[in-house]
């Protein structure tokens, strides 16, 4: 039978109601990807919801960012200008380790890892960034898999590095015809809608489609659909898009 994996970006709340979004949601998906450090997070959120991810027998992934709490992780850093690359491979370490060593004191697992933001956009097209994430990978040695988009650097890159690699679809994210997301500082980037995100992941999990912004029909080989935390309505979100994708008898399972 036919299954696919439903992932959110959880571990960022600054706020109450956030933060009770982010316990809510965990019910609803099969993985979740919890912040660092990096962009958001810290000790008590890491651990807070790892518990709840634990309690929801929801598997745990790394969700590192840039170094750039003050713009969440959505500014793209350069390298040489901005970070060098062995800054860049040490901040990741210790945000992944940092989960890590949460998780084996909860009891835990954690299994793989996404990157957050303008370092998992920059990664589908930089080539030498997507190489220091998998050499952050490859030298931590703890058989952590890789989450990220189709078609892109961060799948070349754990392929040439023997790292398994499995690409995401986005119920929330609008696409261009090459593939990839719709930048974020373009209108209509994220999907505010719930009919339309609804029919998105249901389009994704049923046969691979995808309607870009231009209105063009793609075809995207995807062994998870994401839903962002932050996103207005996410957990009904997460909620109504397991029961379409399961009312077509499709199993939601995390991929690691």
């Amino acid at each position: 039978m036919k299954t696919i994996d439903l992932n959110a970006d959880i571990g960022e709340a600054n706020t109450p109601e956030w933060d009770a979004a982010e316990a809510a949601i965990v019910s609803a998906i099969s993985s979740a990807n919890i912040a660092c450090g990096g962009h958001a997070g810290d000790a008590v959120s890491m651990r807070r919801t790892v518990r709840n991810a634990r309690a929801a027998g929801v598997t745990i992934g790394a969700h590192p960012a840039y170094p750039d709490r003050a713009n969440f992780g959505r500014t793209s850093l350069v390298i040489g200008e901005d970070i060098t690359p062995a800054a860049l491979k040490e901040t990741l370490r210790v945000q992944i380790l940092d989960l890590a060593a949460i998780c084996d004191a909860e009891g835990a697992t954690l299994a793989y890892v996404k990157p957050h933001g303008a370092l998992y956009n920059d990664s589908v097209f930089d080539a030498q960034k997507a190489d220091i994430i998998v050499d952050v990978l490859h030298a931590l040695n703890m058989n952590l898999t890789f989450l990220g988009g189709p078609n892109s650097e961060m799948g070349r890159a754990a392929a040439d590095h023997d790292i398994r690699f499995v690409a995401e679809g986005f119920i929330d994210r609008r696409y261009t015809d090459d593939g990839h997301l719709l930048s974020r500082t373009l209108k209509g980037a994220v999907i505010e809608d719930q009919t339309e995100r609804l029919a998105q992941a249901l389009s994704l999990a049923t046969t691979g489609q995808v309607q870009t912004h231009s209105g063009q029909s793609l075809t995207l080989q995807t062994g998870s659909l994401c839903v962002h935390g932050d996103s207005a309505g996410a957990v009904d979100t997460a909620r109504q898009a397991r029961a379409v994708i399961e009312a077509e008898g499709i199993i939601i399972k995390a991929f690691a």
